[in-house]
């Protein structure tokens, strides 16, 4: 048994092993025939990307540099009234409200004139008197002096009398001595009588003088008079927009009480704080004679035309004025104000249905300042905040630096570190990498 069993089973191990390696070499020999068939893919080229960018060629131009600033409109003239004499109110506009516009011709208020009338009637009675007095004073001279030389007369007669007795007595014993005496108190009384009168002529130019003087000081008075009489009636000196009221028909007003507020809309001002290193650098001077100012403050400021946009709608309501005076210089904040003053009937209204200019308003001015020559306009995100920009060259990205002579809010203005014709890039860029390829497209 164990003799018969051996040769069959080697036999089928032997065939075990022939199949499997047939299997085998048969699935090897498919697959390289499969991997001869199968084509092999083409080799990738490797091919760079363009960074697809806007440029701008550059042309040099002269820019007239703005100086911006915000300040508030106000009222170049607002006045506040008092009555100049005391009294009761009879008499009150009857617009006189807030926010209403009075004309100059009109009468704001009237104060009780009937003491003030008074006052005018006695002093016109005291000046009619006193030019009365004063013609009776230079008629008396003329009289006085007619007088005296009547006096003088007498005088004389009387001493020749007193004379001729008394000769007469002493040497002819003629009379008595009480002819002699009487002749004498004759002669005295007359010469006492010449010397009175003569002091009273002397006196009359003295007596004219003060009676002209008081003449004088009754006038005067009269005049204030009729000006207290005149100020009982409270007129505007031009038309005027009613801020504030205090008044009431019968109220009884003090000398100096501040009962109205007054504003003229016509002429406006608005107040600018400047930087005071752009004031240096770009405001506008006069030129003086000798090239010095002519005091120690900015009195030589160009008035140059400004325009004025209201910051609700800027691009919608914008007006112009004119630069006026430097207001002051703040060491703290290191500002220059100016003001800008505006005519409202001739601000050039430079849009259809404008809005009116009013009192209150928060305004951007832009001040023109001095011209800059061959400078370069760029968008102001174009330059970095390094002062670099970036250039296109043979289509390539490169990073130059330059000098930024003034930022504005939309532009840059650049005096150096460009050249004309450069291709500079105003695409807004994050971090590219130097000399990338570029795929430009031209503004």
């Amino acid at each position: 048994m164990l003799e018969t069993r051996e040769p069959s089973t080697t036999y089928t191990l032997i065939l075990r092993v022939i199949i499997c390696i047939s299997v085998l070499t048969i699935g090897f020999l498919g697959m390289k025939t499969l991997a001869h068939l199968k084509k092999p893919p083409s080799e990738a080229k490797k091919l760079e990307k363009p960074l697809r960018v806007i440029a701008k060629r550059m042309t040099p131009e002269d820019i007239s540099i703005k100086i911006t600033g915000y300040g508030e409109l106000r009222a170049k003239e607002e006045v506040n009234i008092s009555p100049e004499v005391s009294g009761c109110v009879t008499y009150v506009h009857p617009r006189l409200d807030v926010g209403e516009v009075i004309d100059a011709s009109d009468i704001l208020f009237q104060i009780d004139d009937r003491n003030y009338v008074a006052a005018v009637k006695e002093l016109d009675a005291m000046i009619a008197q006193g030019e009365n007095n004063l013609q009776r004073l230079k008629t008396q001279h003329i009289i006085d002096e007619k007088r005296l030389k009547t006096a003088k007369r007498n005088m004389e007669l009387s001493r020749a009398e007193f004379l001729r007795v008394k000769q007469l007595f002493e040497r002819n014993k003629v009379g008595t001595q009480s002819q002699v005496d009487a002749n004498e108190k004759n002669y005295n009384s007359a010469t006492d009588q010449f010397h009175l009168l003569t002091q009273t002529v002397d006196l009359y130019p003295f007596r004219i003088k003060e009676a002209f003087h008081s003449l004088a000081a009754n006038k005067a008075r009269l005049e204030v008079a009729q000006a207290n009489l005149e100020r009982c009636q409270v007129k505007s000196a031009f038309d005027g927009r009613v801020k504030l009221v205090h008044i009431e028909k019968g109220q009884f007003l003090n000398k100096g009480q501040h009962v109205l507020t007054l504003a003229n809309d016509k002429q406006l001002e608005i107040q600018v704080p400047i930087d005071s290193r752009d004031a240096q650098k770009w405001l506008k001077f006069k030129h003086s004679k000798n090239g010095h100012p002519s005091m120690a403050w900015f009195d030589d400021l160009l008035p140059v035309t400004c325009r004025i946009r209201w910051t609700e709608a800027p691009d919608k309501h914008f007006w112009h004025g004119q630069l006026h005076r430097v207001v002051k210089f703040n060491e703290h904040t290191r500002t220059i104000t100016v003001a800008v003053y505006v005519d409202v009937q001739n601000a050039d209204y430079e849009q259809n249905n404008p809005l009116p200019m009013v009192e209150g308003m928060f305004c951007l001015v832009e001040i023109p300042g001095k011209i800059l020559k061959n400078v370069y306009t760029l968008p102001r995100w174009a330059v970095s905040y390094e002062n670099t920009v970036y250039m296109a060259e043979d289509s390539r990205l490169k990073t130059s630096s330059v000098t930024v002579e003034k930022v504005e809010p939309e532009i840059a203005i650049i005096s150096n570190g460009i050249a004309q014709d450069d291709m500079i890039i105003i695409t807004r860029l994050t971090d590219p990498m130097e000399n990338a390829l570029l795929d430009i497209a031209f503004e």
